[in-house]
């Protein structure tokens, strides 16, 4: 997924917490490429507007202080893009193991636009 990120883990008292946050930051004219997650993730939009294009070809747009869930697998492919002058900045949890991947990047869907950025799966 492009972008900036940090991660952040919270552990548990007395152990290891599968809870993880990140930092995504996509510059103005960027996207995430088109991708899916393996888990459920919850995101605020902390700063710019998130348009997200999904696998059936709906767009939906996130202004900041808005919040959503991408809900896990294939079936659930999109592409994050900032359509906006300044960057975007998401702030997203989920419960994932420590070495679990944050994303999977993935073509297009059939009939979809191709990513437009360099260095995506189209």
């Amino acid at each position: 997924m492009g972008g900036r990120q940090a991660t952040a883990r919270r552990p548990r008292a007395g152990g290891r917490s599968d809870l993880t946050g990140r930092e995504i930051v996509i510059e103005s004219g960027q996207c995430t490429g088109w991708h899916y997650h393996d888990v459920p993730l919850m995101a605020v939009v902390t700063s710019g507007t998130l348009t997200r294009i999904l696998d059936d070809g709906s767009v939906e747009t996130h202004p900041v202080g808005s919040t959503f869930v991408e809900p896990p697998g294939i079936d659930h492919v999109h592409l994050g893009r900032n359509l906006g002058s300044e960057p975007v900045v998401l702030h997203v949890t989920c419960a994932l193991g420590a070495d679990a991947r944050w994303s999977v990047d993935t073509p297009a869907p059939y009939g979809a636009t191709p990513c437009p950025c360099p260095g995506h799966a189209r």
